[in-house]
């Protein structure tokens, strides 16, 4: 995992790589950015590729990171003509404008047998999103004077434009089986293995 640098996204990078079957062979890193998600699965699985829009971000994570397949484009509409076994997303779903049809498109780029996850931001609207939160402040505070808060270089969207239940509901109407937790430090996992047939 990423140690030298830490911020909430690095901080959750875990449960994709936790997630990872013994099998896996091939990695898709959706939203790279600074291509901190595509090094950590590059240590579990051999073939990585990475994908984002921004191309200055792609460059510097290109020039860093070497043995990875960075490319610049939009995972709705990139014709990557294959599957993979690990389709990993770390604070990018917010990115993409209609979430149930990015949820199936995601699936779709994972192969049977495979895993998505995705490690997201939501906006609160119930009461224990806001008590989760404010145990996301708590954390936030104790981990960023204790390890140091690195700002990464991607670009961000503000306010963010789904509910944390509207992300459940959307995940539980898209894939069958997913397992949904709300995280300290304003996040949220979706882990979901798709059939194998």
């Amino acid at each position: 995992m990423s140690r030298l640098r830490w911020n909430h996204n690095i901080h959750y990078h875990r449960i994709v790589l936790e997630a990872i079957p013994d099998d896996a062979v091939s990695a898709l890193d959706v939203g790279t950015g600074d291509g901190l998600l595509a090094r950590d699965l590059a240590h579990k699985v051999p073939d990585v590729t990475a994908i984002d829009l921004d191309r200055d971000v792609v460059d510097s994570a290109r020039a860093e990171f070497s043995g990875i397949n960075f490319l610049i484009g939009d995972v709705m509409t990139y014709d990557f003509r294959r599957k993979f076994d690990v389709v990993g997303s770390v604070a990018t779903l917010h990115h993409l404008a209609n979430l149930p049809a990015a949820l199936r498109h995601l699936a779709g780029l994972t192969a049977p047998g495979g895993v998505l996850v995705v490690v997201g931001l939501a906006r609160p609207t119930r009461l224990s999103d806001f008590a989760m939160d404010a145990v996301g402040v708590i954390q936030h505070r104790w981990l960023s004077w204790r390890r140091g808060l690195w700002e990464h270089s991607a670009p961000t969207v503000w306010p963010l434009p789904h509910s944390y239940a509207q992300v459940r509901q959307a995940a539980a109407a898209e894939l069958p089986g997913v397992a949904w937790r709300k995280l300290p430090l304003f996040r949220y996992a979706l882990v979901w293995y798709k059939p194998e047939r």
